[in-house]
């Protein structure tokens, strides 16, 4: 009897060992979790979005700058050859009209233009015709007030809406950085050139 409970022991707890290695082997794998979809925001709530890129300005072009021509110390030496043209009554309305580019590139023309104006100012020979007649006169006949006329014909034709007796029609040709100046004194009444004279701009 002792003798069979002594078999039976280590037998037991081979039957136990032999349990519990089998239950270690056979453990279930674990289960992963699948992933939750995205739950849809309540009705009415704001809707997260994501603001684009924020994207670099770009630098703005610089326009090209115009060289300086010296239209002052250019203009007034043609002016004074002008006042020399022999034939002039004192006191003759002259109409200046604007100074026309023909360059191949841009100028300052409304500093050329300036130029003649001042140049004429404390002549004995001609009156000249203000600004303001002038606009007036171009309104009258449906043009703008910028016009430069651009022919000695449309120059004329203000001209004698404005009772005037001569023209100072003024042209800039070739290169734009050293362009030549030219002049002309027409008549307005038959449109004879009385006077012409050119010279070279500098800066």
């Amino acid at each position: 009897m002792i003798r069979s409970i002594k078999f039976s022991i280590p037998l037991f707890f081979a039957f136990v060992l032999s349990g519990c290695m089998v239950n270690q082997s056979q453990k279930p794998a674990p289960v992963e979790q699948a992933p939750q979809p995205a739950q849809p925001a309540p009705i009415g709530a704001p809707q997260q979005t994501t603001p684009p890129p924020m994207s670099q300005p770009q630098p703005v072009p610089e326009p090209p700058k115009l060289k300086t021509i010296d239209w002052q110390g250019s203009i007034p030496p043609l002016v004074n050859k002008m006042m020399n043209t022999p034939g002039i009554t004192p006191g003759s309305v002259l109409l200046v009209d604007r100074l026309k580019n023909n360059t191949n590139g841009a100028i300052q023309s409304a500093n050329a233009d300036l130029a003649i104006h001042n140049a004429l100012q404390s002549n004995s020979k001609f009156t000249l015709i203000t600004a303001e007649q002038l606009s007036q006169a171009k309104q009258a006949l449906g043009l703008s007030p910028q016009d430069s006329l651009n022919s000695r014909g449309k120059a004329i034709g203000l001209a004698r809406n404005l009772n005037a007796q001569y023209v100072l029609y003024s042209t800039a040709r070739g290169d734009a950085k050293a362009p030549q100046l030219q002049m002309q004194l027409m008549l307005v009444q038959t449109g004879e050139i009385v006077w012409t004279g050119s010279a070279s701009v500098t800066d």
